[in-house]
C-alpha cells in the first residue's frame, strides 16, 4: 500500500507550485493570482471545461471520463485562501506579503487537487464526470456558500462531494475520519450595552455600562455549564471588549464580540435564545439597554455515513487499513465545506501533516511530503466511485 506511481514524475513541479502559492498568499475572495494560476494549469491539463469567477473568485474544472454510462458526477473540493498572520517559519519559501501567510495549508490542499486533476485529465480512467472545485474565502468568508449561491451545483449537479484537510501531528501517510458531526457551527455574536455616560466623579448621575458588561460576561461564562446538556458540545467565547476613550469619562456604551460553536443545530438554537435573554434582561435589571446581534456563519459539518465509508475505503487502499482511523474526534473549529455537505452527500477526511505547528500558527507550514499521498487519495477515490465497466 503506497502512493501511486504516476505521482513521482509530477512531484517536483507540484512542490514548486505549492511553495509559489506559499510565497504569494491571498486572503478571502481576493485570490486573483491563485485562481488564475489554478485555471491556467487546469486548461493546460486539457480539462473539458474550466470556469472562473464562480462565487466571485472560485474556479471549477470539469473532467469527463473515458465513458459516461453511469451518468454520475462527483465533486472534489480544495480551498485557496490564506490568513492575516505574520509568518515565522523561516523557510526559504516564506510569505513575501507582510501580514499574510498560508497558516492552514490551503496551498497544499490546492496543490494536491491540482495534481490529481492533471492525472485524471491525462488518463480518463473512470466512467462519469469529475468536478474539481477550488474555492475562495474558507477562512471566514463562506466561499463555499458563495459558489453554491452562484449556481455551481445547479450548473454541474453532483451525486457526491468530498473535501480533504491536513492534520498537524498526524503522521504522514495516515488518514482520519468519522461519520456524523465532525466540525462545529461557527457563529459571531456582537453585544451592545447602552447606558448613560457622564463624568467619572459623578457616577450616581450615570448608568455605567461597564459593571453591567462585567456581570453579563460572567453570566455568559456559565451559560454552557448550567444551560446545555453535559453530553452536548458547545463553546461560547467572548473575545473583545471596547468602551470609552478617556480615563475620566464613564462611557455611554460597551461593545463585546465573541463566537459560539456547537455540534447540533438544536443546541445552536438554544444558545442563541438564552443569549438574547441574558443580554436583554441583565442590562434591563440595571437600567441599561442590551442588544444582541447573532450572526450565523457556518453550519455544523456533518459527514454522511456512506460518504465517510467511501472516503475511508479510498484512504485504506492508498495507506493500508492500519493507517486509517475511523474514530476522528470532532473539532469545535469550523469549516465552510459544511455548506456543500448540506447540498450534496459526502464527507471530509483529514490527512496527516506530520510533526508541525498547529493550524493558524505563525510557525505552521504544509509538509510537502504529504502531496503525493493526497494526490493518490483523490485519484483512488475517483477510480473506486466511478469504475470503468
Amino acid at each position: 500500500m503506497a502512493v501511486e506511481n504516476w505521482v513521482a514524475k509530477d512531484i517536483e513541479a507540484l512542490t514548486e507550485f505549492r511553495r509559489d502559492l506559499h510565497r504569494n498568499p491571498e486572503l478571502l475572495y481576493d485570490v486573483h493570482r491563485t485562481a488564475a494560476s489554478v485555471a491556467a494549469r487546469l486548461r493546460s491539463y486539457g480539462c473539458d471545461e474550466v470556469v472562473e469567477g464562480i462565487g466571485k473568485t472560485g474556479v471549477v474544472g470539469v473532467i469527463n471520463g473515458q465513458s459516461s454510462t453511469s451518468g454520475r458526477t462527483i465533486g472534489l473540493r480544495a480551498d485557496m485562501d490564506a490568513l492575516p498572520i505574520e509568518e515565522e517559519t523561516g523557510v526559504a519559501w516564506s510569505s513575501t506579503v507582510a501580514g499574510k501567510m498560508h497558516a492552514c495549508g490551503h496551498d497544499g490542499h490546492t496543490t494536491m487537487l491540482l495534481g490529481a486533476a492533471k492525472h485524471l485529465a491525462e488518463s480518463r480512467a473512470f466512467d462519469g464526470c469529475v468536478l474539481v472545485i477550488f474555492q475562495p474565502a474558507e477562512e471566514g468568508g463562506a466561499g463555499a456558500q458563495a459558489m453554491i449561491e452562484d449556481g455551481m451545483f445547479s450548473r454541474w449537479p453532483c451525486d457526491e462531494v468530498y473535501g480533504m484537510h491536513n492534520r498537524p501531528n498526524l503522521p504522514v501517510g495516515e488518514f482520519t475520519i468519522n461519520e456524523g458531526p465532525i466540525m462545529a457551527s461557527v457563529d459571531e455574536v456582537r453585544i451592545r450595552v447602552t447606558g448613560l455616560g457622564g463624568h467619572a466623579a459623578m457616577p450616581h448621575s450615570t448608568v455605567d455600562p461597564l459593571p453591567i458588561a462585567a456581570a453579563l460576561i460572567q453570566a455568559v461564562q456559565g451559560l454552557t455549564a448550567r444551560s446545555v446538556d453535559p453530553m452536548d458540545n458547545a463553546v461560547v467565547s467572548l473575545c473583545t471588549i471596547h468602551a470609552g476613550d478617556a480615563f475620566n469619562v464613564i462611557p455611554q456604551e460597551v461593545e463585546i464580540t465573541g463566537t459560539v460553536r456547537t455540534l447540533r443545530e438544536e443546541v445552536r438554537n438554544h444558545i442563541e435564545q438564552r443569549l438574547r435573554i441574558l443580554v436583554e434582561q441583565t442590562c434591563a435589571a440595571q437600567g441599561a439597554k442590551g442588544h444582541l446581534e447573532y450572526i450565523r456563519m457556518y453550519p455544523v459539518t456533518v459527514n454522511d455515513p456512506e460518504g465517510t465509508a467511501r472516503a475511508a475505503r479510498a484512504a485504506q487502499e492508498v495507506a493500508g487499513d492500519n493507517n486509517v482511523s475511523l474514530n476522528m474526534p470532532a473539532s469545535m473549529g469550523g469549516e465552510d465545506f459544511s455548506f456543500m455537505l448540506n447540498e450534496v452527500p459526502g464527507a471530509m477526511i483529514n490527512i496527516g501533516n506530520g510533526p508541525s505547528a498547529g493550524l493558524h500558527h505563525p510557525a505552521y507550514d504544509f509538509n510537502d511530503d504529504v502531496i503525493a499521498w493526497g494526490c493518490s487519495f483523490w485519484t483512488t477515490l475517483v477510480r473506486q466511485r466511478l469504475p470503468l465497466a
